[in-house]
């Protein structure tokens, strides 16, 4: 199952390199990541299918993960009005999203705050 993982590092050359660097030697696939600086630190969400060994790689990078989320992946046609009509379905169940990003496959990744009525609604 896809989880997403985020972990909040220092916003300095080289931090983002240690952790995909860490994933990379314990074989861990990114499926799809985003990041946004904060200040003097940079929230990064990592998608990952085995994230029980991504979390021992990052820990043993020492990289703290702050939180573990079941989340969707869901295929989308590359159109005008796909993620609308994906989210108004989500919308109209009354389903919140919480986190939302693209896959290096190009599919959508939602973190949402329910994750049984979200797949039943798609």
């Amino acid at each position: 199952m896809a989880t997403d993982l985020k972990v909040v590092l220092e916003d300095r050359p080289g931090t983002l390199a240690d952790l995909g660097e860490a994933l990379g030697r314990a074989g861990v696939n990114i499926m799809g990541a985003c990041g946004i600086p904060c200040g003097d630190q940079g929230e990064i969400h990592v998608l990952v299918e085995d994230a029980a060994a991504a979390r021992r790689a990052l820990q043993d990078a020492g990289i703290s993960v702050q939180e573990e989320t079941q989340v969707l992946v869901v295929p989308v046609e590359d159109r005008p009005g796909e993620l609308g009509g994906l989210t108004r379905l989500l919308a109209g169940a009354g389903i919140n999203i919480e986190l939302l990003y693209l896959t290096t496959a190009g599919e959508v990744v939602l973190g949402v705050d329910n994750l049984e009525a979200a797949r039943g609604a798609l």
